[in-house]
Parts: structure tokens; sequence; C-alpha cells
């Protein structure tokens, strides 16, 4: 098992896939950005989420990309593929294919589709073996709200005690704190999500790290070591002073937000989404815009 990626703590933000101005895929956009969160002291990167718009990929698209990020990045940081599906077959070739490329980790959600297909507890431990037994590489549960497949706490311990490749898992469910304190004794490697809009709380709960966007993980950066070193209080008012901008990235704009900051910041040439996932008001751009100005991210000066 990858011990790196085992003991992965800290700021693991989701990578955006780039597109051009006519929905094709931007490599050497992605390229870039993942030279900015580089720079920004990240501790790992995540690539093909949700926030990734992997939903809108077709699957050379995703080969695609993750062969860029990891060919890119070139070990400096662990790289977490999503090779989430319904199919466990499916879900365990992707997380194949993932760790030949040379995945640290993958993650994964339990398996869904649509709001009528849900599967029961003793499926979803086995639908994970089976998914555990093709790789080497550990598993980090992406529990998430997008799932009609809940995952209660008492569902993940039996999950982690059955299926040891699992080291991770990123709670971004309400109530998520509650949820990664009942976690506490089986499994060390917990996350939260949401683009940090829980963090203190969640870090007063035992998380260990956060994946949020691509907008701010330098700043986040700051706040999870601080916070580590034990300077709650300084942590606790920087994330304070952020918490206006994420709460406006999560609740206003969702994914769309980290490709227009990084878009006016000159990391990005074209801030584009896949319709039908179309963008934001002009009204919203301004407002994300003037939030983050007024906090001068990284983001908005990276590209110099």
């Amino acid at each position: 098992m990858n011990a790196e990626a085992a003991a992965l703590t800290g700021v693991t933000p989701v990578l955006p896939t780039i597109f051009h101005d006519d929905e094709a895929l931007d490599l050497d956009g992605t390229a870039r950005v993942l030279d900015y969160l580089m720079d920004a002291g990240v501790d790992g990167v995540c690539v093909l989420a949700n926030y990734s718009e992997q939903f809108s990929l077709t699957d050379a698209e995703r080969d695609a990309v993750a062969r860029k990020a990891l060919e890119h990045v070139a070990g400096r940081l662990p790289v977490i593929v999503t090779t989430s599906h319904y199919s466990a077959r499916v879900t365990a070739l992707r997380s194949r294919a993932a760790q030949d490329m040379g995945a640290a980790m993958v993650m994964v959600m339990p398996p869904f589709f649509g709001v009528t297909m849900a599967v029961p507890a003793g499926q979803v431990i086995e639908y994970f073996s089976r998914v555990a037994d093709a790789i080497d590489i550990p598993i980090m549960v992406q529990d998430a709200p997008l799932s009609t497949t809940a995952l209660p706490a008492p569902l993940l311990i039996d999950l982690v005690k059955e299926v040891p490749r699992i080291t991770h898992v990123k709670v971004e469910v309400p109530f998520a704190a509650d949820k990664l304190s009942a976690l506490a004794g089986a499994l060390p490697g917990r996350f939260d999500g949401e683009e940090s809009v829980t963090l203190i709380p969640d870090l007063d709960a035992g998380a260990v790290g956060t994946m949020p966007s691509s907008t701010i993980p330098h700043e986040l950066g700051k706040i999870v070591r601080s916070y580590a070193a034990g300077h709650r209080a300084s942590a606790a008012a920087e994330w304070e002073r952020l918490l206006p901008l994420l709460h406006f990235e999560n609740r206003q704009c969702g994914l769309r937000a980290q490709k227009i900051l990084l878009a006016e910041g000159g990391v990005i040439g074209s801030e584009r989404t896949r319709a039908p996932f179309g963008p934001v008001s002009p009204r919203t751009r301004r407002g994300l815009l003037d939030l983050a100005r007024a906090r001068d991210p990284l983001v908005l000066r990276w590209a110099g």
C-alpha cells in the first residue's frame, strides 16, 4: 500500500477540468492549474471529482485528464483519482487503470444511479470489496449528498473493518462534524469537503484534512497548519475572514467559482463549463469577484 497516500493529511483540492471556449479539453490549462496548486503548497490533488465535472466527460477524456495530471505532477504530490461508477466492475477497472497510471489513491462514492437506485448496506460492502481486490493503493470513500446510497457512521465503521484498503473518508453531508467524530476510532484519515465551509468544526471533530475546490487552497492550508500547531484561535479567526467567500462559492456558484477566479487571475484562458451546466449570472459573478478581491487570494495574483 502507498504509505504516503495512506498518511495523507492537510489540503487536497479538487482539480477542475479545464475547457476551451468551445468545450474541448484544455490540457495545457490543466497543467497551469496544477502548477498554481503546487505553488500554493497543497498536500495533494484530486482529479475527476464531481467538482471536476466528471459527469460531463467521456471515458477517453477521463483517461486524458488523469494521465496529464499524473505525468505533470510526476510524483511531487499524491494524486487521488476519482473512479466512481454504479458498476463494481467498472469502478474496479477504472481504479486499476488509475493505479497503473501512477495514482496514489482512488476516491469512490457508494454505488447509486438517480434517486431510485440506492444500494443496501451489505451490497455496499461487497462493492468496495470488489474494488479493493483489484488494486494495491488506498481508497478514500466519498460520502457526498449527490449519492442516494446513505453511509451512516455504523456502516462506514463496518466497511473499514471489512475492507482494510479503505484508509480515508471524505464527509461532505450535513452534520459532518458529528459523523467525523463518530469515526474517530475506526478511521484516522478523515477529510471534510463542501469547500471547507465547516472546516473549523470539522477539525475540532478530528478531521485531519480538507478537500476544497481550487479557489483558495493556499489560504486554507495556512489555517489547517496553524490549527495543527495548536493555534486554534488564530486559525478560526482566519477561517472566519474567508467564510463569506467560501459560503458564496458553495451556495451561489458551485463548481463554477473556481473557474471564474482561475480565469480572472490569468491561470486559465476560459471559465467555460460544459452544457447544460451554464455560467453564473453577471450579478453573481460580480459578487464572487468582489468577495475574492477583498481577501487578495493567491489565485488572483499567481499569474503575475
